[in-house]
């Protein structure tokens, strides 16, 4: 069976460095450029193009596999890919100067470089040499925080679409020895690009982290910086069993709260409609979003249907925050945010849907089953609670998002926790609410809902 014209697999192994692989010598730009010539010529529902582990000819890369012929081309650098294109995919001819036409030269050299792999892994592991992937995951903090301290000094404004190091210590006021360090390493992580001496923007970091850019996520990727200081502090925590850095949300300052609202409101805009379309807005006229904080989801909601009413409760820190996306958005007619504290506050009474995001793993287990037996008495008969969060398997060990965030909660609250499938199931249904089910979605959260007896 061949549901394409051609299948390409284009080796992107990525090695340790010093060791001859395609991603070295430079396979990204290579499957990018790929990729834009098929759909630029119109060849997309012809061409299937297949990203794979290493093909063997690791000092020929980047390397490529065209089949139904079985054709294998190596070296293949951005500007031979039109050709290959043009002549091998529109014109059924193979590219000569690139193709290999002696198979058993191909698998005698294939078969040698695997065996020197197997020789080093043999080597390394008499050697009781930590394995490469253990290794990477003990370094990972390095880019990370190279990545955070750009982010936190504002380095891809300053860089923009070139500038020397010391041009960008100067605009940063920063010291141009210890800028310029940083600079390299951006480069060498392929956030920057370098060009005689001039420092520029790569076209992720020009859309995603420079204020002119309408996709511009600086602000919400601060809450990820200022999440950094308390995740140092993660030995103390295992120790302690709770937060040693503890501060109330509304204690953090307006910087803190202006950068974590704007994560949160990053990532609701982005699940908002899927998570609309799963709970359903079927016999919905009011709704109460709990912590709704920047109000993303009471907007898609209200957005789903034309006589949706909704209450937004968060702090008084947020509510401000909240109101004026509300207004932005059209529906300040719609949803009325207000002043509560989820913990002990009454949250009202008659709704048909009360909504909680990304709140029940700040609270504890104590703490959330008392918020639902009060979303329970703020429902009507009928009405549903849904809980959307890191939703937990019942061993806990899955999956490895929820099962880090746990820590997250562990070094940012006095009790959070992500939660299980099974430890949601048991409070609802204390807290009255039947029918419960878990709705599974693509991501990293999912959807706990129950209806109020």
């Amino acid at each position: 069976m061949e549901p394409f014209r051609y299948h390409v697999y284009v080796c992107d192994q990525q090695k340790p460095e010093g060791v001859p692989c395609c991603s070295v010598r430079g396979s990204a730009k290579t499957i990018d450029m790929l990729r834009k010539e098929i759909a630029s010529r119109s060849l997309l529902e012809e061409v299937q193009v297949t990203v794979c582990g290493s093909l063997g000819l690791c000092e020929r890369g980047p390397n490529m596999v065209v089949y139904p012929e079985g054709v294998w081309y190596s070296g293949v650098m951005p500007g031979d890919v039109a050709e290959i294109v043009e002549k091998h995919f529109r014109q059924g001819q193979v590219v000569e100067r690139l193709a290999h036409w002696d198979a058993a030269a191909l698998r005698a050299e294939i078969q040698s470089n695997r065996n020197k792999m197997l020789a080093v892994m043999r080597a390394k592991d008499a050697a009781g040499v930590l394995p490469d992937e253990v290794s990477e995951k003990l370094r990972a903090f390095q880019e990370s925080r190279v990545l955070l301290t750009a982010v936190e000094l504002d380095v891809f404004a300053a860089a923009g679409e070139g500038s020397a190091a010391a041009d960008v210590a100067s605009k940063l006021r920063t010291d141009p020895r210890a800028t310029e360090m940083l600079l390299n390493a951006l480069v060498a992580m392929g956030m920057l690009a370098k060009h005689d001496g001039r420092f520029s923007n790569t076209p992720t970091t020009a859309r995603f982290f420079t204020a002119s850019s309408p996709d511009d996520a600086r602000l919400s990727t601060l809450h990820t910086v200022h999440l950094w200081d308390r995740w140092s502090s993660l030995t103390a925590c295992v120790r302690a069993g709770t937060s040693v850095r503890y501060e109330e949300a509304r204690d953090r300052g307006t910087e803190w709260t202006m950068a974590f609202i704007a994560a949160m409101h990053r990532n609701a805009a982005d699940r908002a409609g899927l998570v609309v379309e799963a709970v359903g807005v079927e016999n919905v006229r009011r709704m109460l979003d709990v912590g709704g904080g920047s109000g993303a989801y009471s907007i898609a909601f209200a957005r789903a249907r034309a006589d949706l009413q909704a209450d937004l409760l968060d702090l008084e820190t947020v509510v401000p925050i909240a109101q004026g996306q509300i207004d932005k958005a059209g529906f300040g007619d719609r949803i009325h945010a207000r002043c509560a504290d989820l913990r002990t506050d009454r949250l009202g009474e008659g709704y048909d849907l009360v909504f909680i995001s990304a709140i029940c793993h700040m609270l504890s287990e104590a703490e959330n089953r008392d918020l639902l037996k009060r979303c329970g008495q703020a429902l009507a008969p009928g009405g549903r609670v849904a809980i959307q969060d890191f939703i937990l398997e019942a061993d806990k060990t899955s999956p490895k998002t929820a099962a880090l965030f746990s820590l997250n909660m562990l070094v940012g609250t006095r009790a959070g926790a992500s939660y299980s499938d099974p430890e949601y199931t048991a409070w609802m249904r204390e807290a009255g609410f039947s029918d419960v089910k878990r709705i599974h979605l693509p991501g990293p959260s999912g959807l706990i809902v129950g209806t109020r007896l």
